[in-house]
């Protein structure tokens, strides 16, 4: 993501199923921080990074990420699609997302619509190499 370090450190307990973790993280310019006190962009990449740091070790077959580009600026939306293209090899990734930069990158979106209360209605739509880059289809394809 451009730089930055983070630690995680496990927190004080009676044992060590009780006790929680600290996150640390320094991002490129800037002085340690606790997460806590990080910025919203910071910690969804602070957080994006340990999920994926962990992916590299021991990848699963797919991953959800809920909104996690929503605090995220432009040029840090640019390298969380960036990051997220280099781990669609080894796992399937739905990402849910309002960002339009996002979904220009993935491969099939799938929308939910309410035309009416009580009512919802889904639409997908596959998009092609000539229409957008994907983002989320395997390499070759």
């Amino acid at each position: 993501f451009g730089g930055g370090r983070a630690t995680i450190k496990m927190t004080e307990g009676e044992d060590a199923l009780e006790g929680g973790i600290e996150i640390e993280a320094q991002p490129p310019g800037k002085q340690p921080k606790v997460i806590s006190l990080l910025s919203g962009g910071e910690k969804a990449m602070t957080a994006l990074a340990l999920l994926l740091a962990i992916y590299a070790v021991k990848p699963s077959p797919f991953c959800v990420l809920d909104e996690m580009d929503a605090p995220l600026d432009e040029s840090n939306t640019v390298r969380f699609v960036q990051i997220i293209e280099r781990f669609v090899e080894k796992s399937q990734f739905l990402v849910i997302t309002h960002n339009k930069r996002t979904m220009s990158a993935a491969d099939l979106l799938y929308g939910v619509t309410a035309p009416e209360p009580g009512c919802s209605r889904m639409m997908s739509v596959k998009l092609t190499k000539e229409e957008e880059t994907p983002l989320f289809a395997q390499a070759g394809s």
